[in-house]
């Protein structure tokens, strides 16, 4: 073997031996550190599909038992007597419309039972359920079904048609499971969602997505609007149910789709929903600050034309007598700030103004003649006579 060949081992062997040496040094200074740690680097990898499937098992048998059915039943009559049909005697048509219309024959004015089907959610061992305002409208009579199948008589405890919101309240004769509610806010766009209901009448249907977006508005099923969009499928009967994140938490109140689209479902957030819910429960209904102003959208056009460079609200008129009133708001101003909150778009103001205790003193950045002042308002309570919004104005309003 000649001597460059020898050579060039001898090096390789010395490269290799350093390397060793700085391996061996290393795993001694860094001991979490060992040797076998880049093979199982794929291990987790390979156990991620098993996982996410044990973690969506686990939510859905936590929280299936607070999901609940929630029947309504409500009754009508026909506004005209029936004209004496031929029969009329016999025991047969009197037992058939008896049974399928609540009369005893069809010369009387039949009674009309028009069953409708939606979710709901436990909140409370006392009983306490959390739906839809729409589920229940107009309900003469609720049916409480749970999980086990046990039914229960439901009568409303509050409601609050606003953010479409209705609290309900069962006798239990056994320890119920309470749905464990988290945070909206926390919510990031893309995160997953589970959605539990019962779409077309099929009990305890779990299905699950991701969070499509959050803050959506004009949705057009509520007055207060800041829905969370899911892909999580959401269908007719799934109203009132929870959407849930993977620790299990209720973070919506599934509520509305997009009957001309697929995967496009709505939810109130959990975190609106507490506030409507604890005044619900303490006092029946719901308080909501108000201003007595009318706001009108600031579109582009405007917003240049008036020297707004960010968001705003578009005062376009106030109510006399009303706390806007004795603040001085004037027609033409634009409110870019609410208690030092920047102000997006009316919509965003009207939510912060709701939410508002009754009698504080907030702070108003208007931006007037494009200037810059700043108003101050006392909050009131929002009268029975008016409507419960600072909302666009609208003819005639």
């Amino acid at each position: 073997m000649n001597r460059p060949l020898l050579t060039g081992l001898a090096a390789g062997l010395a490269v290799v031996a350093a390397a060793a040496g700085g391996y061996l040094v290393r795993a001694a200074v860094s001991p979490s550190l060992k040797p076998d740690a880049s093979t199982r680097a794929s291990a987790p990898a390979a156990s991620l599909p098993e996982t996410l499937q044990a973690a969506f098992v686990g939510v859905a048998q936590q929280v299936r038992p607070a999901v609940v059915n929630v029947g309504t039943i409500q009754r009508s009559r026909s506004r005209r007597p029936s004209a004496p049909q031929p029969g009329a005697d016999d025991p047969f048509f009197q037992d058939f419309f008896k049974q399928f219309f609540g009369s005893d024959a069809p010369g009387q004015r039949p009674e009309f039972r028009q069953p409708s089907l939606g979710s709901g959610v436990i909140i409370d061992k006392r009983g306490l359920v959390l739906t839809n305002f729409h589920v229940i409208r107009g309900a003469d009579e609720i049916t409480v079904r749970l999980s086990d199948k046990r039914e229960y008589r439901g009568r409303v405890l509050g409601v609050d048609p606003k953010t479409d919101l209705a609290v309900l309240r069962f006798e239990p004769d056994h320890e119920l499971r309470v749905a464990a509610l988290g945070d909206s806010d926390a919510l990031r766009v893309g995160e997953w969602a589970i959605a539990i209901g019962n779409p077309f009448g099929l009990d305890q249907t779990v299905t699950v997505g991701v969070i499509s977006a959050t803050g959506r508005s004009d949705v057009g099923v509520a007055t207060y609007e800041n829905f969370i969009q899911t892909d999580a499928s959401i269908n007719p009967g799934n109203s009132g149910g929870p959407l849930i994140n993977l620790k299990g938490q209720v973070v919506g109140i599934n509520t509305a789709i997009v009957a001309a689209g697929q995967g496009i479902g709505f939810a109130i957030p959990i975190n609106m929903v507490k506030r409507v819910v604890e005044q619900l429960v303490e006092k029946g209904k719901v308080v909501r600050g108000w201003l007595g102003v009318a706001l009108q959208p600031l579109s582009p056009e405007l917003a240049q034309t008036l020297g707004v460079t960010g968001g705003g609200a578009l005062v376009a008129s106030t109510i006399p007598g009303s706390p806007a009133a004795a603040a001085g708001l004037q027609q033409g101003d634009v409110i870019v700030a609410y208690d030092k909150a920047p102000i997006e778009d009316y919509r965003q103001l009207q939510r912060l103004v709701a939410d508002t205790p009754v009698g504080k003193t907030v702070t108003l950045q208007v931006l007037r003649k494009k200037q810059k002042i700043d108003v101050t308002a006392k909050v009131a309570e929002v009268p029975d006579d008016r409507p419960r919004r600072e909302g666009p104005a609208k003819p005639g309003g």
